[in-house]
């Protein structure tokens, strides 16, 4: 009874961290239906329902959520401990693609902890020129930017982002750009032209005036393929970027740039999609959300 309780409560963690019964199907190698009649079989035993069911799919009921919230990160690190366990002696490689921006600020700073935690683990890093080419399945995982919803349903959340306007305080200074439509007249825009596969070149500028109530002209100024690269004109006094918060480390404490509006949601978020379903990818996958956390 209690294994079958336990391999139940995984399931239903499995399918609360994909939102979707196909998506989770796929991961399991098992149909749709057999997933749908296990959470019955779990609920019924439970004695309380863990999923809603509703027109565009599945969602946690307030217990089921206690459950995940309770139980996960235990499931996690029982699968983490026989993986190592058992694979003592394995070489393994995942193959890593995603965007230079996201990889250079955000990932390769916190490389050398899985290093030190999973040694025998290699991770190749693709980093891609702008966008990650998921069509191209020459990838165990890749790591994609894109709006809410993402257009692929199988592809996992692992980050919302935020967007914030960043600037050099010599440059803040300059142009007070915090004083109205007017203050806006003479600066220089920094942007990722592509943020995502079909965006216009100024669509984070436009969202972004629109959301504060200003009006000004954002098809001007500097625009580059990497969010980075945009980054980096304005420490370099060059302009006025959107900075997206997952990307910037310490140069606001630092003091090397200044933010005198707060952030915005980006409505978009990085995206983990995976093709390759193995207990190293799963190990990965699990790591990169607890880095999301710390």
């Amino acid at each position: 009874m209690k294994s079958t309780i336990l391999h139940g409560v995984n399931l239903v963690c499995i399918v609360a961290r994909h939102h979707s019964l196909t998506s989770a199907a796929k991961e399991l190698n098992l149909t749709v239906g057999a997933v749908s009649q296990q959470l019955q079989q779990i609920e019924d035993k439970l004695g309380f329902a863990v999923f809603e069911r509703h027109a565009r799919g599945i969602r946690l009921t307030e217990i089921g959520a206690k459950l995940v919230e309770s139980t996960g990160h235990h499931l996690s690190a029982i699968e983490e401990n026989v993986f190592q366990l058992t694979h003592v002696s394995e070489r393994k490689q995942i193959r890593l693609k995603l965007t230079p921006s996201f990889a250079f600020k955000w990932l390769v700073p916190k490389l050398e902890k899985f290093h030190k935690q999973y040694p025998d683990v290699q991770i190749h890093t693709f980093a891609e020129g702008a966008l990650v080419d998921s069509d191209k399945r020459n990838f165990d995982i890749a790591i994609d930017y894109g709006p809410l919803p993402y257009k692929h349903t199988s592809a996992e959340l692992l980050m919302e982002e935020s967007l914030i306007a960043v600037m050099s305080p010599d440059y803040y200074q300059a142009h007070l750009v915090d004083q109205g439509d007017a203050s806006w007249a003479n600066v220089s825009l920094l942007h990722d032209v592509m943020p995502w596969e079909g965006a216009v070149k100024d669509h984070e500028w436009r969202f972004w005036a629109e959301h504060h109530g200003l009006t000004f002209n954002t098809n001007q100024g500097h625009f580059f393929n990497r969010t980075d690269m945009a980054m980096s004109a304005a420490e370099a006094g060059v302009g006025i970027a959107l900075a997206r918060s997952a990307l910037l480390s310490n140069e606001l404490e630092k003091g090397s740039l200044v933010a005198p509006f707060p952030p915005i949601s980006a409505h978009a978020g990085y995206f983990i999609l995976t093709n390759t379903d193995s207990p190293y990818t799963r190990l990965f996958k699990n790591w990169l959300r607890l880095m999301i956390n710390l």
